[in-house]
């Protein structure tokens, strides 16, 4: 996955993505468009209180086009549709000094998966404050994430 940001300040809270206006970027910069044909423009469709700078800001997410593509989506049958998607993300979380997963031994590697998947206890998950943490920062977005859970080792 290829995330990017950026920030922008308004002269006042807008909370609507219909009100927020466009935005553009640098698509040949990003390895998303051609060079002659660069801009990218961002058209806003969904906001969620922002867990990281919290107070009236917000985070937007957007709907990326370049110009070509921008023609299509603006078509009124296009505009009629409602997608429906869904998101699963899975990480591992590392020890900072030798970059390797965290709670499994250093230059090794943890027992059969079985006890891990949805497990608990000390000796089986590790990182879950740092977990639950992202959780609670998209429930207070208003992100409609529907749940956590430990998958086959002890830190994803």
């Amino acid at each position: 996955m290829d995330l990017r940001r950026k920030a922008r300040t308004l002269p006042a809270p807008v909370y609507d993505p219909k009100k927020l206006p466009k935005w553009n970027y640098d698509g040949s910069s990003t390895g998303q468009a051609l060079g002659e044909d660069s801009e990218v423009i961002l058209y806003p469709q969904a906001t969620f209180k922002d867990p990281f700078r919290r107070g009236k800001n917000i985070l937007v997410c957007p709907l990326n086009c370049t110009y070509n593509a921008a023609k299509i989506f603006s078509h009124p049958q296009v505009l009629a549709e409602e997608p429906w998607y869904g998101i699963e993300k899975e990480y591992t979380l590392l020890k900072k000094d030798v970059k390797w997963p965290i709670g499994w031994p250093t230059g090794g590697y943890p027992g059969p998966q079985g006890p891990y998947y949805c497990g608990v206890g000390a000796d089986k998950a590790f990182g879950r404050d740092i977990i639950d943490s992202q959780y609670k920062a998209c429930l207070y977005a208003g992100i409609n994430i529907i749940g956590i859970n430990g998958e086959v080792n002890q830190v994803t």
